[in-house]
């Protein structure tokens, strides 16, 4: 089982995030499984080192996985659809939670909002899942470097893969969605929290109807949630490793949000400049008359 939470981190862009419930290991652990363990211990021994060509590898890893959007992140933590999964969840008693804060967002808009996060960016993971793949064979022959792992190879692994998890969250939500296998089900918990935040009310009003980066509104975009509110809602809904999660997404919608008020402001810059040497241009000629 397992639980979907929309989390809005803006008046126009939300998180989505599943929680996997009553999870069971098994005796059987997949290659994949394998794989993925012993990469992770690789990575966390190598950022225990002090120094050296590891320790800047993981530097610069660490900064390249904060950068990768917070929508992919999320899509990468539903599971993929498996045969067995498919078949619990249509044969099962109890549909998929999807919990989430209504003051934020109406009941009625929750199926669509998730649709669109489910949707969006499916093309964009198919097509960059398949350039990672292309570029596997032209990075290979670095491996003949000796001392020094071939990382363009493995970065590319990676992505391939990290695409691949989230074209397999979307196809689940897609599923769920056409099934009719979801429960809305709004969180007091979710709207206590963002409450607390004060948000004015004509920021609110635009929340309700926009939660995607896609939405056109006459407002200006505003943060919902900010860097300490990630550990509060983690924390508030028992779940530590969505602190992750609602950090990296608070931290890329801010950049998002200053680079864009840095661009207007240089717009607003230039065109005061030409503005006043058009005027000045225009005052030369009537004094030359």
């Amino acid at each position: 089982m397992m639980r979907l939470y929309l989390l809005p981190i803006s008046t126009r862009r939300t998180l989505i995030y599943c929680q996997r419930l009553n999870v069971t290991t098994t005796s059987e652990v997949s290659l994949l499984d394998k794989t993925t363990t012993k990469a992770n211990n690789l990575w966390a021994s190598w950022e225990k080192k002090d120094s050296g060509w590891q320790k800047k590898v993981v530097d610069f890893g660490n900064n390249a996985l904060k950068r990768i959007p917070y929508e992919e992140w999320g899509l990468k933590s539903v599971p993929p659809l498996s045969k067995r999964r498919r078949e619990e969840e249509l044969g099962g008693k109890e549909k998929v939670e999807v919990s989430f804060p209504s003051t934020f967002l109406p009941n009625e808009r929750v199926s669509e909002v998730l649709r669109t996060l489910g949707t969006e960016r499916k093309q964009l993971h198919k097509a960059r899942l398949w350039a990672s793949i292309i570029g596997m064979p032209i990075v290979a022959p670095f491996a003949l470097v000796p001392v020094i792992p071939n990382l363009p190879f493995f970065y590319l692994c990676f992505r391939a893969y990290s695409h691949w998890k989230a074209l397999a969250g979307s196809k689940h939500i897609e599923f769920l969605l056409k099934e009719n296998l979801v429960a809305i089900k709004p969180s007091r918990i979710l709207d206590e929290l963002y409450l607390r935040n004060k948000v004015p009310f004509p920021h609110l009003k635009d929340a309700a109807h926009t939660t995607t980066s896609n939405s056109n509104m006459v407002h200006d975009e505003t943060m919902l949630l900010h860097s300490s509110d990630g550990q509060e809602i983690a924390s508030a809904l028992n779940i530590p490793e969505l602190q992750m999660e609602l950090d990296r997404a608070v931290w890329q919608v801010e950049n998002d949000l200053e680079a864009q008020r840095k661009l207007k402001e240089e717009e607003k810059r230039k065109y005061k400049t030409s503005a006043y040497l058009d005027s000045f241009s225009q005052f030369n000629l009537r004094k030359d008359e």
